[in-house]
């Protein structure tokens, strides 16, 4: 067990209707096609694969997709949707559980890998998905760029969402590399909000190749999105591709 915090069944439950416009055509596709051409002819493993928002339609484009997933209550909703043998998920942490067989395509995304709170269990992620690879596969990872240039001195919060249904803020812990994400969502029309939160370990771009490193991967790709724009200084995420050398 990792440091990971837990899906309650609750929190399962409401998952896909809290993030259905992740689950558009207009982010998915791009998302979708991506993994796609990187998978090729090969099998597909999913770190943390939740109630299967990309695990699923990327096995229903033909890839065979096999998933790990911490929350059995997450699981338990992807299997309303698709059969155990059509898409196997094994209940375990991302850093050290193993499924059988060898892998073209490793991925996590969604900022999952900061589910982690500790680098040595990130760096225990990144060796895991090279043990999973067959020589010249990829593990991709889509990773928010943490947003500490909006921090002025004495300021702790930034927000990311501000809309009609939902306030969220991160507040950081800049020594222990620490964000926690809050959450105010409007459950109703009846005015009343509901609060959450979640802990997560950031990382910047360069700690993540050098976890890569460790398991003796190499960075092959790094872009701002699935569309493939340029990675720049000002980009609030990256998609990035490592290869295990053939």
């Amino acid at each position: 067990m990792t440091s990971s915090e837990l899906w309650t069944r609750a929190t399962a439950d409401r998952y896909d209707a809290e993030e259905h416009e992740m689950s558009s055509g207009a982010v998915l596709g791009p998302t979708l096609d991506f993994l796609t051409e990187l998978a090729g002819d090969g099998r597909a493993l999913e770190f943390a694969i939740g109630t299967g928002r990309v695990g699923v339609p990327l096995r229903e484009r033909g890839v065979p997709v096999v998933g790990i997933e911490l929350s059995e209550h997450m699981a338990a909703v992807l299997r309303r949707k698709i059969d155990e043998d059509t898409l196997p998920v094994t209940v375990g942490d991302m850093a050290t559980t193993t499924v059988p067989g060898k892998f073209t395509l490793v991925y996590l995304v969604y900022n999952t890998i900061t589910n982690l709170l500790t680098q040595d269990e990130q760096v225990e992620c990144f060796r895991n998905a090279a043990r999973h690879l067959a020589p010249g596969g990829r593990f991709v990872i889509e990773l928010g760029v943490p947003a500490l240039r909006f921090l002025p001195p004495g300021q702790v919060a930034v927000p990311f969402d501000v809309s009609e249904r939902h306030l969220g803020f991160d507040t950081f812990d800049l020594v222990e590399q620490i964000l926690v994400s809050h959450h105010l969502t409007r459950d109703g029309d009846d005015g009343r909000y509901r609060r959450s939160s979640s802990r997560h370990r950031y990382a910047w771009p360069a700690e993540l190749d050098l976890m890569a490193r460790m398991a003796e991967l190499e960075l092959e790709l790094r872009v701002a999105d699935w569309d493939r724009a340029p990675f720049t200084q000002d980009s609030a995420k990256h998609i990035s591709v490592w290869r295990k050398p053939a």
